[in-house]
């Protein structure tokens, strides 16, 4: 919980700040008046880990945006709302960006389930979504509108089936967070896990507010199976999972996606995390400038938890920054929409990257970790080293 509330304490900081940035710029049309761009991501609810580590990346990328100076020379303003990683608080919150500050540009959500919400109404209306985040596979035919750096659990779900028939995985059980994203990751590995000749002989499903999950753990090692895949939605909860199979005296291999070994995951966990795999994106240690978001977000945040989405969080504040210049104008939906098609972008997550014709990124990649003794995580390794790409076919 010590990190959790280094969190809160920071982002506590940042709200005053645009609060009083609001309360300086000028009316419509008036120089000097910034751009305003909303934000929707999950600082509530499941997803408020990473949700909020997304919130304090954006303000870092402004923070600097506007420090030199701005975008053609006005300041950019992020208007922030709670999306709560479901779908019906991602459309109030949709709503009072666009009906009441007038915002056609959103970068989010955190969450697969409030990006789904919402995308229906942003491509009927015409507004930009731009998520970091969100990976559920149906956000790709979302519409025209609708845009991601984050990768599709369509491509997690054949890594971490390969990876699985790779380790000599033939029987599988599954554990599973009863949510879009949870849901998508579950679904797309065991569609591949199944299409190489494994078997799932068990699964197991739960509501977000679940803390006790020994009656399913149970129930799915009665199937003696040969590994344990872990699809939460929450990183308390992806943790609480892993410890609480251990302490069943489950010894077994387990595998998982990136909530599961987040830093808050691995605090709840412990030593029980040990030798966990996950199919993760992660931050090159070989791009520069992806080493230097994390050391300027720990100086400033004093923490720092699933660091390739807090880069890809990072970067959409520049990738929007660079369309807003071309555009120069927050209201030009449909300008920024071509930019987006048209960017070929190097940043923290990756250089050389671009969307396809379905605002699909491309040109980045997953990779396989595996989790280390607790003894020798790091800050600086995150508690993982990193095995290699995930195999082919």
């Amino acid at each position: 919980m010590r990190a959790l509330s280094k969190k809160w304490v920071a982002l506590l900081g940042v709200l005053p700040a645009l609060a009083l940035v609001a309360f300086a710029c000028g009316g419509e049309g008036e120089e000097g008046e910034t751009f305003k761009i909303g934000v929707m991501e999950s600082l509530t609810g499941p997803g408020e880990t990473y949700g909020t580590v997304a919130v304090q990346a954006k303000q870092m990328a402004v923070d600097e945006i506007n420090a030199g100076g701005g975008i053609n020379g006005r300041m950019l303003e992020l208007i922030i709302e709670d999306s709560k990683c479901n779908a019906q608080d991602a459309i109030t919150a949709y709503n009072k960006l666009t009906d009441v500050d007038d915002v056609k540009i959103i970068l989010g959500t955190s969450c697969s389930g409030a990006m789904l919400g919402a995308a229906p109404l942003a491509e009927e209306e015409g507004v930009i979504l731009f998520s970091g985040l969100a990976t559920n596979p149906d956000i790709a035919n979302a519409g025209d509108y609708i845009f991601r750096t984050s990768l599709s659990d369509a491509l997690l779900g054949v890594d971490t089936g390969n990876v699985l028939w790779a380790d000599g995985i033939r029987n599988l059980v599954t554990i599973t967070e009863a949510t879009d994203y949870a849901e998508g990751v579950r679904r797309t590995t065991v569609e591949q896990f199944q299409k190489r000749g494994g078997q799932v002989v068990g699964e197991e499903r739960y509501p977000s507010d679940t803390t006790d999950f020994r009656t399913q753990l149970t129930k799915l090692f009665n199937e003696n199976p040969d590994a344990l895949h872990v699809a939460a939605q929450a990183e308390f909860a992806g943790g609480t999972i892993i410890k609480q199979a251990r302490e069943l005296g489950y010894d077994g291999p387990i595998y998982g996606e990136v909530v599961a070994i987040g830093t808050t995951a691995l605090e709840v966990a412990g030593e029980a995390a040990t030798g966990t795999k996950a199919i993760i994106t992660d931050l090159d240690p070989a791009n520069a400038k992806g080493q230097e978001v994390l050391t300027n977000f720990r100086n400033r945040y004093d923490y720092v938890t699933l660091p390739w989405y807090l880069g890809s969080a990072y970067d959409n504040v520049y990738i929007a920054a660079e369309c807003l210049k071309q555009t120069d104008d927050d209201q030009d939906a449909d300008g920024f929409r071509d930019c987006l098609y048209g960017i070929t972008w190097s940043g923290a997550i990756g250089d050389d990257y671009s969307f396809d014709q379905d605002g699909e990124v491309v040109g980045l990649a997953n990779v396989v970790v595996e989790v280390l003794p607790l003894a020798e995580r790091t800050q600086d390794n995150q508690g993982y080293r990193v095995l290699g790409s995930a195999p082919a076919e």
